[in-house]
């Protein structure tokens, strides 16, 4: 028994190291995607579609709504939240000391793309690795006492054959769930860097952080 449980936990260390080193290996990534949202409030979820863009080390574009009614946009110093119906963007910097909750918490929208296993390991910590067919999910905690406060767990789903993001999901601190299915995947396509910077004319810009 003891070596049965020893071999089984070598079987996951070694799925868990490819699957880092097939993520550095990522300079492009994209796919259509579902979001499932489920409240404590309303007995059922709330389904929308939408398009996910990624480009290494941390750029990423989400589009959610047909035609897109939230779009988000993380750029190496900002994040960028916005609304085409409202005209409306939010600016949330990520180069200042005080955004620093925010910025841990954003880090975790990046789980799914982690450079190294150094970088994994600093940030998240394992709760549990769980095999079915040919699909693995990783339930992680953030390290960060910040981000635990606003999502305490992140849970990630990929392919073990051939190491391809299918799924995360976001667990809120108020019990509230975001899962995102992602199907149609391309691998390091080329993108334009007009992809990460939305053009704003006519948006009225506001910061949410910004102190009065």
């Amino acid at each position: 028994m003891w070596i049965g449980t020893q071999a089984h936990a070598a079987d996951s260390s070694s799925l868990l190291s490819a699957w880092i080193e097939a993520q550095s290996k990522i300079q492009t990534w994209s796919a259509d995607l579902v979001q499932t949202r489920s409240l404590k409030t309303f007995n059922q979820p709330f389904t929308n579609f939408g398009h996910f863009w990624y480009a290494a080390p941390d750029r990423f574009r989400w589009e959610v709504g047909t035609p897109p009614t939230t779009i988000a946009v993380r750029q190496s110093a900002q994040m960028l939240v916005l609304y085409p119906k409202l005209h409306r963007v939010e600016r949330y910097p990520l180069d200042g000391v005080q955004t620093g909750p925010w910025k841990d918490t954003l880090a975790l929208l990046e789980a799914g793309f982690p450079r190294s296993a150094a970088e994994l390991d600093a940030r998240f910590k394992v709760l549990s690795q769980t095999l079915t067919n040919d699909l693995c999910e990783l339930a992680l905690a953030p390290r960060s006492a910040a981000a635990r406060r606003m999502m305490p767990q992140i849970n990630i789903t990929f392919t073990t054959n051939g190491f391809t993001l299918r799924a995360t999901e976001l667990h809120f601190a108020d019990g509230s769930t975001m899962r995102n299915d992602f199907s149609g995947s391309k691998l390091n396509v080329k993108m334009e860097d007009n992809q990460f910077t939305p053009s704003l004319e006519g948006f009225q810009i506001v910061e949410p952080l910004k102190k009065p």
